[in-house]
Formats: C-alpha cells, structure tokens, sequence
C-alpha cells in the first residue's frame, strides 16, 4: 500500500489558520452569505427560509417599523413603554434567529464539503468493555466514519464487545484481536506500534485518532474533517501548549500543562484527533510504549497547522480508565522527552 497518489479530496496544506466561520447576527449583505452554503441550491434554499435583517427572500413593507412594536410615526409619538419593550424582544428574537440561521448554513457547508472525504476512527481496545460500547456505538450513530478497532487480549470481554458489534454492522465496523497485552498493562503491544498498524491498515484520507473513553453526542467529526479539508494537518478536540522547561526530576505532567485553543494550537490530544492519513505515516512515533505525551510528539513532528474548531463539540469524556500512576509516569518518561526534543528544535 503506497501513498503515491495525493488525496482526492483535500486540498493542499496551507500556512494560513484555517479561518472558522463567524457570525454577527445581521446579514447586511442581503443574503449573499448563504452563497457559502452547499451549491446553489442551498442558497435558494437558504434565502427561501431566511429571516431578519438583509436575508435573502426579504421583500419591502409599507409599515416596517410598525412590525417591530414601533407606531410607524417618525416621531414615535404616542409610543408606550410596552411597545417599546416588545420591539426589544422583535429585535432580539431576530438577531438569534438570524444567528441560528448562520450556524445551519455553515453546518450545511462542513457537511458539503467533507462528504466525498474518506474518513476512519482508529480505537485501540484495552478493556472496560461497557465504555468500548458506548464510544464505538456513538460513532456509528452519530457520523458515516468506518471504525477499525485493534483488540489487545479481549482483556474483561472487550473483543468480544467489538466482535457482536462487528457483526451488527458489517460493512461500518472492522475489528483486528491479537494475543498480545497491552504494554501498559504489562504487556508487549506498544501504543506506537499499534497506533502505526492501525494507521497503515487504513485506506482512508483522513485518519482519526480516538480513545475508547470518549463518546460522541452528536456530529464531532465533520468540523474537524472540515478543517482538514480547507487546509490543516490535523483538527481536534483538544489542543494544548507544551512547556518548554525542564527540571532536576521530570514531571512527566508539564508538557500538557498549558491547554490551548480554540483556532490554532500547537500541539492536539490524542482524544480526539483527525490527521490526514499520508502527514501520520511519517511523525506518528513507532517507538511510544505508551500515549501519554506521544500524542503531543505526533502534533509537533507534523508539518502544517493544527486547529481546535471555534464551536465546543459534542463530546464527553467517561470515567479515567485507572492505570498504575507509576507505571504512567515511568512510561512517559521517554515521550517526555521526546516532546522537549521537539519543542528544542521547533
């Protein structure tokens, strides 16, 4: 499998921010915002249904003012304080509705223009099969992302998990078992070397990296493919700002000290996180016996810009999975300093 051809449906990588979408609440360029929109249908669409301030569709009155609680009088004589509070309520209602408007079109935009983008979810599988149902079942409901799901030991019935969902929704749901224990739980299968497998067994143009104690309550992918598709490297949850300073005894906590976000961060969780697929094969690190801060290693080793969108996403995080903090802090040790590696040479 080779890379050879570029991606069909992503543009190239850029230098600019990706620019997220902003409205005011009035359309004051009399609807032509909804050019934006999914084609030109959309915009008939969109003007048709329009309403406030300038939108499209709009056609004159002969008593404006008198349909916003006014008198109608240039002078606004006999105006009463309940007209005017009424007027207040008109214009406010318009300005959200408007605003309401704004988001559907833009919504309509993101879902336009990634439709025809390939998208995977990679899980890697180590337990706590209740939550592996939950975050598996809610990118099924929630998004048109294949899943590829790497089982590590069916460790508490957890591929077994996969394996009935798998058979629920065959052509949504691929599912890989091997013997080997994960490393951080004493195992042999490294967080790098699964993450890579995954990774070079998908065909996907974009690639999301996802932990299994993550579940979607609506549509989180498609802003983050958006951002890909109009340019960055990589979109996600999370971002954050690591701290280029060390100490006489490592806290292996301090390169995620700094949360950051939203628009442009320099570095993403691991959460939560769409790459393209060809940037990961080179700066995905092989060689992470665990995630904690290897995330952080694959955002600085890729080339272009990272983005957190500007809107929260519907996203909830279930209960830590509980690991020996030890364990963690002995194991992140050599992300760690990884990451000041890179933050040195960045």
């Amino acid at each position: 499998m080779t890379d050879a051809k570029p991606p069909a449906h992503l543009r190239p990588a850029r230098a600019e921010q990706v620019a997220g979408g902003s409205g005011t609440g009035r359309d004051t360029a009399g609807g032509a915002s909804a050019k934006t929109g999914a084609g030109a249908g959309a915009h008939v669409e969109a003007g048709k249904n329009a309403t406030g301030v300038g939108t499209a569709g709009a056609h004159a009155r002969l008593e404006p003012a008198a349909e916003l609680g006014f008198s109608g009088d240039p002078g606004q004589h006999d105006d009463t304080d309940e007209a005017m509070l009424h007027a207040q309520r008109t214009w406010d209602g318009t300005l959200a509705t408007n605003r309401l408007d704004a988001l559907g079109v833009d919504q309509e935009r993101r879902r336009m223009e990634t439709k025809d983008v390939t998208v995977s979810v990679s899980l890697l599988v180590d337990g706590w099969p209740v939550d592996v149902r939950k975050s598996v079942q809610s990118v099924i409901d929630h998004t048109n992302a294949q899943v590829l799901a790497l089982d590590l030991g069916n460790i508490e019935g957890s591929g077994d998990v996969l394996n009935e969902l798998a058979d629920r929704y065959p052509d949504r749901i691929a599912v890989w078992h091997v013997s080997e224990l994960p490393h951080w739980r004493g195992g042999t299968a490294t967080w790098g070397e699964c993450r890579t497998k995954l990774l070079r067994l998908d065909e996907a143009e974009v690639h999301v990296l996802m932990e299994t104690n993550i579940v979607l309550r609506g549509d989180a992918l498609t802003p983050l493919v958006a951002a890909v598709v109009e340019g960055a490297v990589a979109a996600g949850w999370q971002g954050m700002e690591p701290v280029h300073e060390q100490q006489a005894v490592p806290d292996t906590q301090r390169p995620r000290d700094g949360a950051a976000g939203p628009g442009k961060v320099r570095a993403l969780t691991g959460e939560l996180m769409a790459v393209r697929r060809s940037a990961a094969l080179g700066a995905l690190p092989e060689d992470a016996n665990y995630g904690r801060n290897a995330d952080l290693e694959l955002s600085l080793a890729l080339h272009g810009e990272l983005i957190v969108p500007e809107e929260p996403l519907p996203v909830v995080r279930l209960e830590s999975h509980d690991v020996d903090p030890g364990y963690e802090e002995r194991e992140s040790k050599r992300n760690y300093d990884a990451v000041l590696h890179l933050l040195g040479t960045s």
